[in-house]
């Protein structure tokens, strides 16, 4: 009987092991770990997928820094454009920062969004919202990521396929790709590539791109207490007195739930009348304006408009403004005073040259009913100036704030 019994046993064992190696591929996929976000991160920060093999993502969009392009120019300055695979070629337009741009919504025209001003009347916004890159020309974080590797400024690959091949160097990625995807992802070129831009849009979903940890964010749990100048600063911003929600806001302060996640941008589209970047232009030999929006919607009345961009990190990401023209806070705020009040003497000079300020590069369109509204224009002394800046600075992720430069600037 015991022998039967064993007999029975090794039968029972061998017939699960041929059935264990007979179902290795599907039991693989079933249970493999591999997430596309993870897969994501790898694409990321993968140079081979440059022509030259020497840039990826991460090389405008570097982790350290609030992901931003952070490599210097010439003067020793975060450029304020990006070089290409090539190591020469120069882009026209200051790279956005990768975190937070999760929230923007799907691009789309026709939008209508209503504003309350600070003499408690309405002001409607009519016209395109969200998308990805400053004119909004990708829908959505998919589109966006399958752009850089084919721009010939960028990554430089010379089409689809040539990517594909690239990613086919790669055994893990094989793997990956058909454990994900399926195991015939890599007989369509197209979906392979589609495949590769919506992991990497995953990866930017991730928390490590919109952690939310602020001061600005501890402080509405309690575990921050603003100081004096960083309190008088939050209630500008929130007021109506300066009104900068018009642009800068998503949710009402009274929004108790979702203040929490607030952008600090609606994702509407202004031309702030901001001057041409000559030093770029210099190196780079663009001429003509640079007409943003237009360029993607064909519609004249948006020509010079430039998506509304989040503040969050706007402490550590400069230089600021779509063309990279300005180096300072102070100096933004200043050129809304003078956009807003080209008339007033005490607004015709730009704090960073010492010379009066170039004239817009798109002068039709500026959106001077929303940097009017509110009497953020009228915040001429140096402590008004100083506290908004603290604020600003509270808008900064915690993983950043060692990187903030007070620049004269004292807030504790």
């Amino acid at each position: 009987m015991y022998l039967d019994m064993f007999k029975n046993i090794i039968l029972i064992c061998f017939v699960l092991s041929i059935n264990a190696c007979g179902s290795s591929s599907s039991d693989t996929q079933e249970f493999s770990t591999v997430t596309k976000s993870a897969l994501g991160n790898e694409l990321f920060h993968d140079k081979n997928l440059s022509l030259n093999r020497t840039q990826s993502c991460a090389t405008c969009h570097a982790s350290e820094q609030a992901f931003i392009d952070i490599r210097l120019d010439a003067f020793g300055n975060i450029s304020a454009v990006s070089v290409g695979d090539d190591g020469f070629s120069l882009g026209d337009r200051n790279t956005p920062m990768a975190a937070y741009a999760q929230f923007s919504p799907d691009f789309h025209i026709g939008a209508r969004v209503r504003h309350q001003t600070e003499q408690n009347a309405f002001k409607n916004y009519a016209g395109a919202l969200g998308g990805q890159f400053l004119d909004g020309r990708e829908l959505d974080l998919k589109g966006q990521a399958s752009a850089p590797p084919l721009n010939p400024v960028e990554m430089n690959m010379p089409d689809k396929a040539s990517v594909v091949a690239r990613l086919q160097e790669n055994d893990d990625y094989i793997v990956d790709f058909t454990t994900l995807f399926g195991s015939d992802i890599f007989d369509d070129t197209d979906a392979a590539y589609a495949a590769m831009a919506e992991s990497m849009g995953e990866f930017e979903k991730t928390i490590q791109f919109a952690p939310f940890d602020s001061k600005y964010d501890r402080s509405l749990t309690g575990a921050y207490t603003l100081t004096f100048k960083e309190n008088a600063g939050r209630a500008i911003f929130f007021s109506q007195f300066a009104n900068c929600g018009i642009c800068h806001q998503l949710h009402a302060q009274f929004d108790l739930i979702n203040r929490t996640k607030e952008t600090f941008t609606g994702y509407e589209y202004h031309n702030l009348g901001v001057p041409e970047n000559a030093a770029v232009r210099a190196l780079n030999g663009v001429s003509g304006p640079d007409n943003g929006l237009q360029l993607n919607t064909g519609v004249d009345a948006d020509r010079g408009k430039f998506k509304v961009p989040t503040l969050r990190n706007v402490a550590v990401t400069e230089p600021y403004m779509h063309n990279g023209v300005f180096r300072d806070l102070t100096t933004v705020i200043e050129f809304y005073n003078h956009i807003s009040n080209r008339s007033e003497p005490s607004h015709q000079m730009n704090p960073e040259t010492g010379l009066i300020w170039e004239l817009p590069e798109v002068a039709d369109n500026i959106s001077i009913g929303e940097l009017a509204s509110g009497d953020v224009t009228k915040m001429d002394s140096v402590t008004e100036i100083e506290n908004m800046v603290c604020f600003l600075r509270i808008l900064t992720d915690a993983k950043y704030e060692h990187l903030i430069q007070e620049k004269g600037i004292i807030c504790h």
